[in-house]
């Protein structure tokens, strides 16, 4: 039965204006260069935001300076939706909200597994630095069961390592800042992301996918805070308990998924990292010199057991970063492309991703023709680099989702593994949906498979490369 298509709305069509238009904004000329046309910007004391119109035909002010800011959004905003860590420069972003633009602010913490300690004492910290409250919402089993296992189903690695670990973290986190503004009325969300990094972008394109008419506030491109001193020195004059007692060497990200590290003596690629930075799993060298089998259970081209015991999504990955953890596996370091451009050099740990990953891939070895694992292999770097680059909810990513699914559906039985010194290797395979045939495959002949076939196949098969030599030869 054909699926039924869904026709799109054509985009509403704008006036056009002519360079010489006495309609015209006098701030905006145009001019021909090229043989194409440019914008210029003609006020030279500050810039200022270009007014869109958007489909609803409300008017929104892009957000680019801090001067623009200051006459832009500050003193407009009533109540402010953070996401907070209780770190540093979360701490001191609350002050600075309030300072800069007269609001209230709401903190809100995800937890994604980032574990107990972080989690500690964040209620106090957040009111001390002049919160008017804390939301904290457990999305462990949203997180693993809706973000990281269809990017396990789909084969999602971003440039050959990256397992997507903060890229699966940030639409969900900022998904939930959606609804918490809307909870308590917020007109605007605010994140601590550098304007260098990749996070700004994940973090915002939620925010626009999901709620466009809500304001967004990025003090970290807008501030003179310029690093930690700076930061320590104003929550100092704000009297805001600073949250640190010791400069930590390396910028981290933990999650349920992975633990990523940065900075440091990672920043020149010719350093190898330092064992102490590990705290996720231990040196292969050190690991148990007994290999250890793990039987995960597959059903539908995501996990749910481990030796025949059920587990929820977050309980198994938990319990799968435990004994891979345990045996030094999951450890990459990878210099890669940032979607703003600079390439930079990270550490991950990903032990339990790592062992769901294997075995994913070793039962689709069962279920999966030729053809359809080959697309599935294309897509999947496409799926990776779209949750790379923050577009989590862009239809294609959705669109490619369903068709994941789909090829993946008889992708279940189960697949044994055996860990052993930071290695995954493959012990056995079954599934009753498999395409392998013993029976076929067997080098005795058999009623299905004639050998004697092949000749005629390849002869056919190889017609075009005996043509084409045929010519060069004068034959």
């Amino acid at each position: 039965m054909p699926l039924p298509m869904r026709r799109l709305a054509s985009a509403p069509s704008l006036p056009a204006v002519h360079p010489h238009d006495a309609a015209a904004p006098p701030s905006v000329r145009l001019r021909r260069q090229h043989g194409r046309v440019a914008m210029e910007r003609t006020s030279s004391t500050t810039r200022r935001g270009v007014s869109c119109v958007m489909a609803s035909g409300k008017e929104h002010a892009s957000t680019t300076t801090g001067d623009e800011k200051k006459g832009g959004l500050r003193g407009k905003l009533k109540k402010v939706v953070l996401a907070y860590s209780g770190g540093l420069d979360t701490s001191v972003i609350v002050p600075w909200l309030r300072e800069n633009y007269g609001c209230e602010v709401v903190c809100f913490t995800a937890d994604v597994g980032q574990g107990d300690i972080e989690m500690e004492g964040l209620e106090k910290k957040a009111k001390a630095s002049g919160a008017s409250q804390l939301v904290v919402k457990n999305l462990q089993e949203e997180f693993v069961g809706e973000y990281i296992y269809p990017c396990l189903r789909a084969g999602a690695v971003y440039e050959r390592k990256y397992l997507l670990g903060t890229s699966m973290a940030r639409p969900v986190i900022a998904k939930a800042m959606v609804d918490v503004a809307k909870e308590v009325g917020a007109d605007a969300v605010a994140h601590g992301c550098t304007g260098k990094g990749n996070d700004q972008v994940r973090f915002e394109l939620t925010f626009y996918a999901l709620n466009p008419e809500l304001k967004v506030v990025a003090p970290w491109r807008e501030w003179d805070i310029t690093g930690r001193e700076d930061a320590i020195e104003y929550a100092k004059k704000h009297n805001v308990p600073v949250p640190v007692s010791k400069k930590s060497i390396y910028s981290r990200d933990r999650n349920l998924w992975h633990l990523s590290h940065e900075g440091d003596i990672l920043e020149d690629p010719a350093n190898e990292p330092k064992e102490d930075m590990y705290m996720m799993s231990v040196s292969p060298e050190n690991a148990p010199s007994k290999p250890e089998y793990l039987e995960i259970g597959i059903v539908g081209g995501v996990p749910t057991s481990i030796n025949g015991k059920d587990l929820s999504p977050a309980s198994l990955l938990a319990k799968l970063n435990e004994i891979g953890g345990k045996h030094g596996i999951g450890r990459i370091d990878m210099v890669e492309n940032r979607l703003v451009g600079m390439k930079s050099r990270g550490v991950y740990e990903t032990p339990g991703g790592t062992i769901m990953a294997a075995a994913v891939r070793e039962l689709e070895s069962l279920t999966l023709d030729r053809e359809t694992m080959q697309w599935k292999d294309m897509l999947a770097l496409k799926y990776a680099e779209l949750v790379y680059a923050g577009r989590w909810f862009d239809p294609l990513r959705q669109s490619m989702d369903a068709f994941m699914e789909t090829i993946t559906a008889t992708t279940t039985g189960s697949v044994t593994l055996k860990l052993y010194k930071g290695s995954v290797n493959v012990a056995s395979r079954k599934s009753s949906y498999s395409l392998y045939r013993e029976d076929i495959s067997s080098f005795e002949n058999g009623e299905i498979y004639n050998q004697a076939d092949a000749e005629g196949f390849i002869r056919l098969y190889g017609l075009p490369t005996r043509v084409r030599a045929m010519l060069e030869k004068g034959i």
